[in-house]
């Protein structure tokens, strides 16, 4: 590669790196003059690069947006992230598909034969959990527009659909954005929505805005597969303090069915018990997503796990198929006890023929 091009690969990829780079030093790291500096920012605005000139004392570049999207230069390893990406992202709900197998096409032409191996050997298949119904699609509009609102903070109105299905409803559905005001046959449309959008975030392959409701004055999450927005979008608003600190722990414990988690991976549950299992610490760490394992001999050890429910709880238990020592509270015992009696009398043959 002539030395100029490489050059100004080399400057593309600072200027990419980070916001603000004073004159004098690019020069330094480019090993060149501030004159020739400026000779090869012209040459990248020729070839389409939005490089800004910042006025000061010492002078400086910026890469500003551009109308058209120009060639982009990866290192090693934001180019093999990137094409990972593009394979995983058939299970993010998006309803990006086809778009993300174009993009990764276009980025595997462009790699060099070594990056371009190491994509091609890690083939990546996005496989989603067997369910009864497939999950929703989300169309990258309205992602769009939800993701605008929250960067601009303006008040989005939009309307809510009910669930379109019938069926079960899935645990993280519980509370996050139940179909209020649906109506039955024949009843008025509910007004549209009125929300501070905070978050737009993805759990379990479905997208969610966390948002506070005007109307209601509290905070609510919202399925955004049921998200019509409407335009234009509202007033500016000052955000408010998410409960439970961030983002991840406000949605965990609302999916978990409370207002705030604790953090240690138990307390955010609405039912919480301890216990002694006749196993071995570490065969029990291996089945224990979220909990408390402490060992207290080589076939020994104490777990605080939480649930739903306390009957969950206990058929949680139960699975490690070993002598329980309940510790407390007292409802996890009357939980063993209830669960105890029914699978008494499943075991019973019926008396009838």
């Amino acid at each position: 590669m002539p030395k100029t091009s490489a050059r100004l690969l080399s400057l593309l990829s600072l200027l990419q790196a980070r916001r603000d780079w004073p004159g004098a030093l690019l020069a330094e790291r480019l090993d060149v003059s501030p004159r020739t500096v400026r000779r090869d920012v012209d040459r990248l605005r020729e070839l389409g690069y939005p490089v800004a000139a910042m006025k000061g004392p010492d002078g400086g570049y910026r890469l500003d947006a551009g109308t058209e999207l120009p060639p982009l230069l990866f290192d090693d390893e934001q180019a093999v992230a990137l094409a990972v990406a593009l394979q995983i992202a058939t299970a993010s709900g998006a309803g990006i598909d086809e778009a993300a197998a174009r993009a990764l096409n276009t980025v595997r032409q462009v790699l060099p034969a070594r990056l371009r191996h190491r994509v091609d050997t890690l083939r990546v298949t996005a496989v989603d959990r067997p369910e009864s119904r497939p999950g929703p699609q989300v169309d990258s509009g309205v992602l769009m527009a939800i993701g605008a609102a929250v960067h601009a903070r303006e008040v989005l109105r939009f309307d809510y659909s009910p669930v379109s299905a019938p069926g079960p409803v899935r645990p993280e559905a519980e509370g996050a954005g139940e179909a209020e005001g649906a109506g039955g046959r024949g009843a008025l449309p509910p007004p549209p929505r009125r929300v501070e959008p905070h978050h737009l975030v993805t759990w379990g392959r479905r997208w969610y805005l966390v948002a506070w409701d005007l109307e209601r004055g509290d905070w609510r999450t919202f399925r955004a597969d049921r998200i019509a927005p409407r335009t234009p979008t509202g007033p500016r608003f000052t955000p408010r303090e998410l409960p439970g600190g961030s983002v991840a722990d406000f949605i965990t414990a609302r999916f978990r069915g409370t207002t705030a988690a604790t953090g240690d991976g138990v307390g955010g549950w609405p039912c919480r018990g301890e216990v002694i299992l006749s196993l071995p610490a570490a065969e029990v760490l291996r089945h224990t997503r979220d909990g408390i394992v402490e060992e207290l001999g080589p076939d020994r050890c104490r777990l605080v796990l939480g649930s739903w429910s306390w009957p969950g709880l206990v058929a949680a238990i139960g699975r490690f198929d070993a002598d329980i020592e309940v510790i407390g509270p007292p409802e996890l015992r009357s939980a063993f006890a209830q669960l105890a009696a029914r699978y008494a009398a499943a075991a019973t043959p019926p008396r009838h023929p």
